[in-house]
C-alpha cells in the first residue's frame, strides 16, 4: 500500500488512489465481495491519510476478515444513506485520483457529482505498471499454478482426442486443473484442425478426427494466482508440412524466451517472435501479440508488443507465445509464462515444446 502511495504522487495523483471491488482490491487488501453489486465499495490510499476502507454496514464483517484488514482504517455506510457523502468525508475536495478499471460508472459519477472539482485517471492509464512486478510470495504463486497447468497437460494427453468432440476435452482440461488445485478455470480452448486457425477459438461440437493438430490453450486462478499454457498436439502422426509449421512457432518462442533480460524493452521480445516467424514467410500469419502479463489475473500488464516501450524490470511475469495461423487449415501456438530474473528469464512452464502425439 505505502508503495501505491508513492507511486501515484510520483505521477502528480495528489489524492492518491481510489480502488473499486476487482483484482486491484484482492492483490491489496485480500479482500473480496461475496458479490460485486450497486452498494459503494472503495478503497482510498493517500499520501494524507492512513488505507481507509468504506463498505456497506452490511459487508463489514467480511472486509474485518480480509487478511489485509489490520493495517486499515474502516467505515461503513447504511442502506438509506448516502455512500457518496459518506466517502466525501475523506476525500480531497480537489484531488486528482487514480481510479480502478473495474469502478462502476454510476459510481464514478456519484463522486464527481458530490466533488466537482475532483479529477481522475484510470488506474492503467495513470499505473500501468502497479502490479507487475511480482515478490517472492507472488512468484511461489505462479510457479505452483505453472506446475499444476503442466501437471493438467501431461496427463490431458493420455487420453484419447479422435472421435470426440472438442467440448469433451475442453471438460477434461477444466476438470484436470481443479484437480491439481485451481479454484478458477478462466479458459479451456481446445481448436482441432481448421478450429485451430482461431487463437480464442471457443470449443464446440466438431469432432476431432486423425490427422488433425489441436492447440490446447488453457488457464485459471490457484491461490489467487494465475496459469496459462498453451500446447500444439497431433491426432496420430503429423503431416509434413503440420512438423515444419510447428518447427518454425517452436524456434520462435526459443528466441523470445531467450532474449528476455532486464532493461530490455517489451516491445523488443515480440520483435525477436515475429522476425523469425516473418523470416520462414508466415509474418501475416502471425495476428496478435506475443504475451501479456499475469498475476492475479490471466491478463494483466506488461504486454509484450509492437509499441510497448515499458522495460523489462526483474520480478516481472508473462506469456511468449508466438503461434501461425493457416485460415481454414490450421493452427499452431505454444505458450510459456516467463519470469525476469537479474540474469535473464526463467520459464515458470516446463513441458516439452515437441509436437506431442495423442490417439
Amino acid at each position: 500500500m505505502e508503495r501505491v502511495v508513492a507511486d501515484a504522487v510520483a505521477v502528480g495523483l495528489d489524492g492518491g488512489v481510489l480502488v473499486t471491488p476487482g483484482p486491484d482490491l484482492v492483490w491489496l487488501t485480500g479482500y473480496q465481495p461475496t458479490a460485486i453489486t450497486e452498494r459503494l465499495t472503495l478503497l482510498l490510499l493517500s499520501p494524507n491519510r492512513e488505507p481507509t476502507l468504506l463498505a456497506p454496514r452490511l459487508e463489514r464483517p467480511d472486509v474485518e476478515a480480509a487478511a489485509g484488514a489490520a493495517a486499515l482504517t474502516i467505515y461503513d455506510w447504511t442502506d438509506g444513506s448516502d455512500p457518496y457523502a459518506a466517502a466525501g468525508e475523506f476525500l480531497d475536495p480537489v484531488g486528482r485520483y487514480g481510479i480502478s478499471d473495474s469502478a462502476w460508472a454510476m459510481h464514478l459519477l456519484g463522486l464527481q457529482a458530490l466533488l466537482p472539482a475532483t479529477r481522475y485517471r484510470a488506474m492503467t492509464q495513470c499505473l500501468p505498471m502497479l502490479r507487475a512486478v511480482k515478490d517472492d510470495a507472488e512468484l511461489a504463486r505462479l510457479a505452483a499454478a505453472g506446475a499444476a497447468a503442466d501437471s493438467t497437460f501431461l496427463e490431458v494427453v493420455k487420453l484419447r482426442f479422435a472421435g470426440r468432440p472438442e467440448t469433451e476435452v475442453a471438460a477434461d482440461l477444466a476438470g484436470l486443473l481443479r484437480e491439481f488445485g485451481h479454484e478458477q478455470v478462466d479458459f479451456t480452448v481446445v481448436g482441432s484442425g481448421p478450429n485451430g486457425a482461431n487463437p480464442h477459438h471457443e470449443a464446440g461440437e466438431r469432432v476431432i478426427q486423425v490427422g488433425d493438430s489441436v492447440v490446447l490453450d488453457f488457464g485459471g486462478l490457484m491461490n489467487g494466482y494465475g496459469s496459462d499454457t498453451t500446447r500444439t498436439v497431433s491426432v496420430g502422426e503429423p503431416s509434413a508440412e503440420l512438423v515444419r509449421v510447428h518447427g518454425i512457432v517452436r524456434e520462435a518462442q526459443q528466441a523470445a524466451f531467450e532474449a528476455v533480460r532486464p532493461g530490455l524493452p517489451c516491445q523488443e521480445i515480440d520483435r525477436v517472435a515475429r522476425a523469425v516467424i516473418t523470416a520462414a514467410g508466415y509474418g501475416d500469419q502471425f495476428i496478435h501479440r506475443t504475451g501479456h502479463g499475469i498475476g492475479v489475473t490471466t491478463h494483466e500488464p506488461p504486454y509484450i508488443v509492437e509499441g510497448e516501450q515499458q522495460l523489462l524490470l526483474p520480478g516481472m511475469c508473462f506469456s511468449i507465445e508466438p503461434g501461425i495461423y493457416l485460415s481454414g487449415r490450421f493452427g499452431v501456438r505454444i505458450e510459456d509464462i516467463v519470469t525476469v530474473t537479474t540474469e535473464g528469464g526463467l520459464r515458470l512452464n516446463t513441458t516439452d515444446h515437441g509436437l506431442a502425439v495423442v490417439s
